[in-house]
This record gives C-alpha cells, sequence and structure tokens, in this order.
C-alpha cells in the first residue's frame, strides 16, 4: 500500500560526522569513527515522519556509491523509496563536531549533474503515484536543475489532487508561489528574500505573510524563527507557537523535523494549528540531539505537551 504522503529530493546527501579535539590547521587530526547518514530535505523528512511513528515515501535522484548507500540507510530505517538512477554521482557532506569549544562546522558540497532527461523521467515516476494526499518538495537544488522544477511538482500536485508543502528557498520557491502551493516553510531571511527585503523582523513577518497568501501564493506560511518558535499564517488566522528553554545541541535537522511533524499530523486529519504545533514540538526536539539526528517521537510529544499546557501558543490580532 502507498502511503498517503510522499517527499521529493532533487540534492540528496551521504552525510558524514565525526568528531575532533579541536580544529587545527596544517595538523594531522584524530577524528571519531564517522557516523554515516541519508540527508536532503525531503528524504530528512521522510525520515523524521518514520521517526514520528507515521510512513512515507522519499523520492529522490540518486547515483554512485553514496547513491547506494544512502538506499541501504534508508531501508534500515524502514523508510520506503522510489529511487530514480542518475549517471552522475551523489554529493557527500561532511559535518564536524570541535569538542573543545563544542561548535559544529557543516561542510555542504555541491549536487551533480543531472540531465534533462533524468528529470523528466523522475517527475513523470511521481505523477504515476496513487493515493497520494500530500506531497513534500524540500532541500536545493543543483545547478543542473532549473529553478522551475518546483511549479512543475506544483502542477503535479494539482493533477492529483495533492496539497504540496514546499521547503526551499529563491528563485525555486518565487516560481513555486506563482504557480500555487497548500503551505511554504521560509525562514525570516527567507521570507524578506520572497519579498524583496533584506533582512525582516518577526513583528514584520505577518504583514508579509499575508500578502502573499493574498496574492495566491500559498494557503498557508509557516515562518521558523529558530528558538523563537514559529508563526502561523493563514487567511484567516495568525498563531505564534513558542516552545519552551532547551539545551540545544544541534540545529542541523529542525526544520526538516518541524515540516515532518506538520504533514503528518495534516495526514492524520488534525487541524493546521495543531499540526504546526506539534511540527514546533518536532523541530525542537531535533534539537536536543548532536550532529545530523533528527527528533525522537518521545522528545516531540513531551514537549508538545508542554506547549499546549504552558500556553505558548498565542493568536494575534489579524
Amino acid at each position: 500500500m502507498t502511503p498517503s504522503i510522499i517527499t521529493i529530493t532533487f540534492n540528496p546527501a551521504l552525510d558524514k560526522s565525526v568528531t575532533v579535539e579541536a580544529l587545527v590547521p596544517e595538523k594531522k587530526l584524530k577524528c571519531t569513527s564517522p557516523i554515516y547518514e541519508p540527508g536532503g530535505g525531503g528524504i530528512n523528512v521522510a525520515r523524521a515522519i518514520r521517526k514520528l511513528g507515521g510512513s512515507a515515501v522519499a523520492c529522490f535522484l540518486a547515483g554512485g556509491d553514496a547513491g547506494k548507500e544512502i538506499g541501504r540507510l534508508l531501508a534500515d530505517e524502514q523508510v520506503g523509496t522510489m529511487v530514480t538512477e542518475i549517471g552522475g554521482r551523489t554529493r557527500e557532506n561532511l559535518v564536524v563536531f570541535e569538542s573543545s569549544v563544542q561548535v559544529q562546522y557543516l561542510f555542504d558540497m555541491p549536487g551533480p549533474k543531472i540531465t534533462v532527461e533524468e528529470i523528466s523521467a523522475f517527475l513523470q515516476r511521481i505523477e504515476l503515484v496513487p493515493g497520494v494526499k500530500f506531497i513534500v518538495a524540500s532541500g536545493s537544488l543543483p545547478e543542473s536543475v532549473p529553478a522551475d522544477v518546483f511549479a512543475r511538482i506544483a502542477r503535479i500536485a494539482k493533477r492529483k489532487g495533492a496539497k504540496l508543502i514546499v521547503d526551499t528557498s529563491g528563485e525555486a520557491l518565487s516560481l513555486a508561489l506563482e504557480e500555487g502551493v497548500y503551505l511554504i516553510k521560509p525562514n525570516l531571511r527567507e521570507l524578506a528574500l520572497l519579498v524583496g527585503e533584506e533582512t525582516l523582523e518577526p513583528e514584520h513577518a505577518v504583514d508579509f505573510a499575508r500578502e502573499l497568501i493574498d496574492s495566491g501564493g500559498s494557503e498557508a506560511i509557516v515562518v521558523s524563527m529558530g528558538s523563537l518558535g514559529a508563526l502561523m499564517v493563514t487567511k484567516t488566522d495568525v498563531l505564534r507557537i513558542t516552545p519552551p528553554g532547551l539545551n540545544i545541541k544541534s540545529t542541523v535537522g529542525a526544520g526538516d523535523s518541524l515540516v515532518a511533524g506538520i504533514v503528518l499530523s495534516l495526514d492524520q486529519g488534525k487541524s493546521i494549528e495543531e499540526a504546526v504545533q506539534y511540527g514546533v514540538a518536532c523541530g525542537s526536539a531535533a534539537t536536543l540531539n548532536p550532529g545530523t539526528q533528527l527528533c525522537s517521537k518521545a522528545d516531540a510529544d513531551d514537549i508538545f505537551e508542554v506547549i499546549q499546557k504552558k500556553a505558548d501558543v498565542k493568536r494575534l490580532t489579524v
């Protein structure tokens, strides 16, 4: 049975995480044994959904040994996959934790060249997946992938009667909004770029998000604000969700965990308000883990309970 959620990743990565005592130039640095994890926006969303007790099919393009290893690792995590083979080699990222100063570095590598034929084959396969209710298109694009690809997925979603959630930035996000989507999840910087501003303060985010909604670009916008939580803006409602104070170990994967919590809750029939609250709990839960680890269900459920009990959800004046 095909899950009702699929995720799309154009630029997956094999993430390798190591720890060193200190980063010192011109010296051979002793590292811990590397930890390998599958990465890339949509892949991480599917993994987080699995960790939360749900299921999703991770659709992605992959090639070379790193691409094969991503498939093996996802199988180990019992995450369903739909892999389109490419001639290029899937990238490998490096995450280095410097233990002496408790600082993490993420070395993000460029993606492979993907041909027009490979993109077309990938999109055709997505269109043929039956029973899809939610499509999550997430992450960056390799330079070889045209910026209008998320807009093309928006058209596919409309034909399938599915709701599209987009988590990307720049021109790709702008073009998707021109086509129209169900939900986007920009951070403050990404929202500022969308509306032609250099920077954007939280108090101004609501007005700009409402402009995008009124233009028909998106039915809902969730603005992630790091430790400040998130703003949810729809045509009729504005909610600010603030998580409890936490001992943050890493913010890598927090945004993907947030999206996972939202889409899983929506697929379970929860309201958009409750879905975003749970999403914030999931994103916050991910920050409790080092490296590139995602949220755990136990942590997410605990934080969600705190958010609800402490009334850290504020409905703002529309």
